[in-house]
């Protein structure tokens, strides 16, 4: 039976209606996690190093999916609630077509520049081709990716959430399928990685638009339109914070490239691709929660159904801080299989990844907290405060951070700048929620 947004949401209702929301996240994720273990395994570790230096790149490419996807369905949802489906549909179909028209842009651009922008990255003799061989082909995909992203919030607001982790099951399978038929059987390597991924994410962008494209049961259908600047600048200001987040932990992940190939060389990016990896898929359940559960927040601020907005921000709170413990010693626990499943093959590479597994892992006690009270101002079409959030967040505590603590504390200093920034964040969203809850009333 499906849940309605306007619904009043216990526990079991509220986690049945995210679920679909946390595993696309995390099948989401595991595009770059199984081209890094197949590539680390069977193609080597300059390969690998090469995919974990370009790939920020492609993040910051596909920002603009998640800012449309997540803005929109704000704007969408909020007006789903005041009752206007015809507009609510009129929005949907002016972000899918701007979406489409960016990825290309974007597509066409990074092609231009991307020799000169690995280099900028330090990426020298066969560092720098297998950065930019991976990069071109995934290149080619872009634009399905951007909708891919896009469509992941969409499906939410249109009451269709099983509906889009089938797709990104499907997407997420057809990678797997294709990296072990393309590296281990026609011993593609790189390029066969690349080539998996840009097809996976093909089938993620395409089966959405067909699905929307037709006469459907949802709320949303893609059909015509027409430009609305205002309406494309809200959706800019409320999914600002989620490009914004996705930039800057693509930024500052070239930062820790950086040093780290300054403190460790090839090996310490190596290190950090595994780490980003688990993070990557961890993370992904804060960031699936937060977006599973944002179409409710801005359905019920829309409707002013002030009762439920408390409610669920209450039990989110409870939800984010117990997954974050759980996380925590959970990576404790697995840290050293998880570092043999990628790079068992080198001892010294696996003890260096161990042990910034160890004090990398205290991150998830608090980064669950930033992430949903970003996206939760993003679901009550607060822009500013949510941009805020992420951008200290995401770019400027992270910076400080890992330019400044391994100069005192070498390699160590940059396994655990995450650790003083996400602190810092903390500090500030709860500062936000406390703050704003005289506007909303989330509180009681």
């Amino acid at each position: 039976m499906r849940i309605q947004l306007s619904e009043h949401f216990g526990y079991r209702k509220l986690l049945r209606f995210v679920l679909p929301s946390i595993m696309m996240m995390i099948f989401t994720s595991i595009y770059s996690v199984v081209d890094g273990l197949f590539v680390s395994n069977f193609a080597g570790k300059t390969p690998f190093a090469a995919i974990n230096l370009i790939y920020p790149l492609l993040i910051i490419l596909g920002a603009l999916g998640f800012m449309v996807g997540t803005g929109g369905t704000a704007l969408v949802a909020k007006t789903l609630g005041e009752g206007d489906h015809p507009l609510a549909n009129r929005y949907f179909s002016l972000l899918a077509y701007v979406t489409a028209i960016g990825g290309i842009v974007f597509a066409v651009l990074a092609e231009i520049f991307l020799v000169p922008i690995a280099q900028l990255l330090r990426a020298e003799g066969q560092l720098l081709e297998d950065a930019v061989l991976y990069a071109r082909i995934i290149l080619i995909a872009l634009p399905f990716f951007l909708l891919q992203n896009m469509f992941q919030s969409f499906f939410i607001a249109a009451e269709k959430s099983k509906l889009g982790l089938t797709v990104m099951v499907l997407a997420g399978v057809t990678n797997i399928v294709l990296d072990a038929l393309f590296i281990i059987v026609f011993h593609w390597g790189l390029a066969g990685a690349a080539i998996a991924t840009a097809i996976s994410q093909m089938v993620g962008g395409v089966i959405p638009i067909i699905y929307f494209a037709r006469p459907n049961d949802s709320l949303l259908r893609l059909g015509k339109t027409k430009f609305d600047g205002r309406a494309l600048a809200q959706t800019c200001f409320n999914g600002s914070s989620e490009m914004m987040s996705n930039i800057s932990a693509s930024i500052v992940t070239m930062l820790y490239n950086f040093q780290l190939l300054r403190f460790a060389g090839e090996d310490g990016v190596a290190a950090y691709g595994v780490i980003g990896y688990i993070n990557f898929i961890f993370q992904a359940i804060f960031l699936g929660y937060a977006i599973g559960s944002s179409p409710l927040v801005s359905f019920n601020f829309g409707s002013g159904n002030q009762k439920e907005l408390q409610n669920l921000f209450r039990k989110s709170l409870k939800f984010i801080i117990g997954t974050g413990v759980f996380l925590t010693i959970l990576i404790h626990l697995t840290a050293t299989p998880l570092s043999w499943i990628f790079v068992g093959y080198d001892q010294e590479l696996m003890a260096m990844t161990v042990h910034g597994f160890h004090i990398y892992g205290f991150v998830f006690l608090m980064s669950g907290i930033s992430i949903f009270g970003s996206a939760f101002f993003t679901a009550l079409n607060n822009g500013p405060i949510s941009a805020a959030i992420a951008f200290l967040r995401t770019l400027v505590f992270e910076c400080l951070a890992v330019m400044t603590l391994p100069l005192f504390f070498g390699i160590d200093g940059v396994w655990s700048s995450v650790l003083v920034a996400e602190f810092m964040a903390v500090v500030v969203t709860v500062c936000f929620l406390w703050r704003q809850n005289a506007r909303y009333h989330y509180l009681h």
